[in-house]
């Protein structure tokens, strides 16, 4: 597959302990946009922030392995399917029980092509 132009850029704030039946909500969220076949995704662990899920700061300490760090979960693709997956990635933060908060912008896609040479272009 491969991408050019305009495109859309998805940011999704969460706390690394969201969950939903037992998984990480980030996993949940990453696979979806898989199974959708989106064009690519990167999870972030920040090391400070607070948001809609918390109003008290969280940040790492080195004495501590289990926090609830804050997660950004980026989502790059074109528009249509960027607009699709929005609802899908709505209902699993709902069915979370969770606070998040996600934002959309503009981005120029310079290169987009999978690396497997009989790839359709």
């Amino acid at each position: 597959m491969k991408i050019e132009g305009q495109g859309k850029l998805l940011r999704i704030y969460i706390g690394t302990q969201d969950r939903l039946n037992g998984r990480p909500l980030y996993e949940l969220i990453v696979q979806k946009a898989y199974d959708m076949n989106l064009a690519g995704t990167t999870v972030i662990r920040g090391i400070e922030g607070f948001g809609a899920a918390s109003r008290t700061i969280h940040k790492a300490a080195i004495l501590r392995l289990s926090e609830h760090l804050p997660l950004l979960i980026e989502i790059v693709d074109v528009e249509d399917r960027i607009t699709a997956a929005v609802e899908a990635f709505e209902t699993l933060i709902e069915s979370s029980g969770k606070g998040a908060l996600m934002t959309m912008e503009n981005v120029e896609i310079i290169r987009y092509k999978t690396g497997k040479k009989n790839a359709e272009e």
